[in-house]
Order: structure tokens, then sequence, then C-alpha cells
């Protein structure tokens, strides 16, 4: 018998869009800490690197890690022996690193343009904005009635919280609309039998990567010319 919102009862829908959202909040918490740690290992790679430079060994680091991530997962799946509920559970574990390398490869961009991050609405905001690509865009220029190219400085910066508790809202909306419906797609290809879900895994971790990178480009411009102090 189906239940609905009229009986007290929480509508299914509803619930699983709330556990993305738990899943986004957990990754940005564990996440949060290591930013300048993470921002760090990348400068010791070149000790001269400028921070354009060490922007785009961040996003090498991201495209790598997230990419060997899905492949990984996808080809134990599909490993001899490895029944389907094992081969879910691996998934579903896989789904919050993503969430995870995705939250610190936008927080530690936003690290070396020196947008501060040191509140949890404005950490969620960069962190769905990016992960959405246009439609984050779209939201945060709308509801913070701001136009402009780099809404990662221009807007995330200098908007009141109240008006990030808005954005953020729609945001998480479309996160779950999006990254919900995304991940299980990809959960089930990934279970996919003969190898098919590494390239399934694999892939789609590298489309959703390409994708954030050219979001945080869009969202916070050209890096600065120096470091700052």
């Amino acid at each position: 018998m189906a239940t609905g919102a009229s009986d007290g009862s929480v509508p299914a829908d509803a619930v699983r869009g709330q556990r993305v959202l738990d899943l986004l909040d957990k990754a940005i918490n564990m996440q949060s800490p290591v930013v300048r740690k993470n921002v760090d290992r990348a400068r010791q790679r070149n000790a001269a690197a400028t921070p354009a430079q060490v922007i785009r060994t961040l996003e090498r680091m991201y495209v790598s890690a997230l990419t060997g991530t899905g492949a990984a997962v996808g080809g134990a799946a599909a490993a001899p022996g490895v029944g389907t509920g094992v081969a879910l559970a691996l998934s579903a574990g896989e789904t919050l690193s993503s969430l995870e390398l995705s939250t610190l490869f936008a927080l530690s961009i936003a690290e070396v343009h020196g947008v501060p991050i040191d509140e949890i609405e404005r950490r969620r905001t960069i962190v769905m904005g990016i992960m959405l690509g246009g439609t984050g865009y779209t939201t945060i220029s709308k509801v913070a009635e701001r136009t402009g190219q780099h809404w990662g400085r221009q807007v995330v910066a200098k908007v009141p919280a109240e008006t990030l508790r808005q954005i953020n809202k729609i945001l998480g909306k479309n996160f779950v609309t999006k990254y919900g419906t995304k991940q299980g797609i990809i959960v089930l290809g990934r279970v996919a039998p003969f190898g098919i879900g590494a390239v399934i895994g694999g892939g789609a971790n590298a489309a959703t990567a390409a994708l954030a990178v050219r979001a945080a480009r869009r969202a916070f411009g050209p890096p600065p010319v120096s470091w700052q102090s």
C-alpha cells in the first residue's frame, strides 16, 4: 500500500534526496580540514610553481584520482565470484569517495584563489555550484541577483549568509535530481559483467571530473598572479 505525506509519513523520494545531501555534507565535513594540505601537496611538486601551475596540478590530480576510483570499483564488481550485492556495496562506497574527491578539488581551487571557505554555507555553494556546472551558475546568478562570469569570487565571498542559504536550497534540489539519478545509473553500470563495469565506471567518472574542472575555471576565472601572504 502506497503511503504519502497525508498520513504523516515522509515520501520515499524525499528520504532518498536527504540521503544524497547528507552524503554531500559528510564529504564537506571530512575534506574541509585537509584542503590546505592538499594545496601544499600540489605546491611541493614544484617549489617555484605559480598559482596557475598549482591549479593545473590539482586538476590533473583530481581527474586521475576520480577516473581511477571509478574504474577500480567497476573492475572489482565484475570480478568472478563477486555477487551483485557486494558489487552494489562497492559502488555505494565509491559514491561517497567520488563526492569527497570532488569536494576536495572544489575547495582546493577556492583556497588557491583566496576565496573564504570558513563557513559551511559558502562551502556548500562552492561544491554544489561547481558539480552542477552550468545549472549551478544560472541558479547562483539569478538568486544572488548578480551577473558576471566568475561567481566563485564575486558571489560566494560577498553575498550575505541568508542569500547563500536560499541559493543552497535550490542548488540542493538540483543536486539531488542530477547527481542522485546520475549515480544510480552509474552504479548499475558498474556491476555489468565481463569488465564492462570498469569502462563505464572510469568513463563516467572521467566525464564528471571534466565537467567539474570546466565549471571551476568558469567560477573563479584567471588564477592569481602570485601567492597571497
